[in-house]
């Protein structure tokens, strides 16, 4: 990834969790990304989370054989583990938080990260289009696509 060092500047510290797909496409497809998610992950500011919701459903997909989770599970969760990202442990009051969702698509995992997200206060990057819509102004969200 190239960093623009002008664009470092303009992006302010701040903790984020990414959507199962942002992590697929920031350990093997980067390019997926827009410029404005380069630009968050490249500043040392910023933190960075990742559920084991995530994780549970690439493992799930991939044994499924669904071509968009061709992802070995155990070398992404070491490699996020080693680039710094933190795991966030889903707790009793994220899924208690699952009550509060707007109305969205009924993907369990996407439902629990994004209770988690708002939970935390966490800005959630993600290219899920329904998320994007229907949780826009409840959540803070980043389009990573």
């Amino acid at each position: 990834m190239s960093v623009r060092k002008e664009a470092l500047s303009l992006v302010p510290s701040a903790a984020y969790l990414l959507d199962t797909h942002a992590l697929i496409w920031v350990a093997g497809q980067p390019e997926k990304l827009n410029a404005q998610v380069v630009d968050i992950l490249t500043n040392d500011g910023n933190r960075f989370y990742f559920s084991p919701a995530s994780l549970q459903e690439i493992a799930i997909k991939a044994a499924l054989h669904r071509a968009d989770f061709r992802v070995d599970v155990r070398a992404l969760a070491e490699g996020l583990t080693t680039a710094g990202y933190l795991e966030l442990p889903v707790s009793t009051r994220h899924v208690c938080g699952l009550v509060d969702l707007p109305a969205m698509h009924k993907d369990p995992f996407d439902r629990l990260l994004v209770a988690q997200a708002k939970a935390e206060a966490l800005h959630f990057i993600t290219n899920d289009e329904q998320i994007l819509s229907r949780c826009a102004g409840w959540l803070s969200l980043v389009p990573c696509g």
